[in-house]
């Protein structure tokens, strides 16, 4: 299996959601178009759902998760992510995507270019995909201190 280069940024057709790419584009139009509403839709809304990203620790369940994208959608950084060199793993009832982010962190004048690794698992649920779990990290660790500095206001 060959990774797909071609980015997914949201911006593509969207189709139904019956397809592990529509339910990754849906995700990723969500983020960077910061529509709540979307990224409610895209997980599903369980206590079973994690999400452990590069700002620390693991958030379990949507109403844990979904202050993170609050934060991110109402601050005042501009953050956009775009998923490429994946792969997707796809099962009857569950399908994961293994890849990478690229994009950037803007705030104050400042820009940050980010390189995330990113892998992301969704379960089939009423016949549409829902995430379930998330994993971002950030390899390089003078990235990975300047992003966190910036997210959460400390010295890097």
């Amino acid at each position: 299996m060959h990774p797909v280069q071609e980015a997914i940024t949201g911006k593509e057709q969207q189709g139904d959601l019956f397809s592990p790419y529509q339910a990754l584009v849906q995700f990723y139009c969500a983020f960077n178009s910061r529509n709540m509403q979307m990224m409610s839709e895209n997980w599903a809304q369980s206590d079973d759902i994690a999400m452990d990203n590069p700002l620390g620790g693991i958030k379990r369940g949507w109403t844990e998760i979904q202050p993170v994208y609050e934060r991110i959608f109402n601050g005042s950084a501009e953050v956009y992510v775009e998923y490429f060199d994946y792969t997707i793993h796809e099962t009857d009832g569950m399908f994961y995507a293994v890849g990478r982010e690229r994009g950037y962190f803007r705030l104050s004048g400042e820009e940050i270019t980010l390189a995330i690794r990113t892998s992301r698992i969704f379960k089939r649920l009423n016949g549409r995909w829902k995430q379930v779990h998330h994993h971002g990290s950030i390899e390089d660790p003078q990235l990975l201190a300047k992003y966190q500095a910036a997210v959460l206001g400390k010295k890097a």
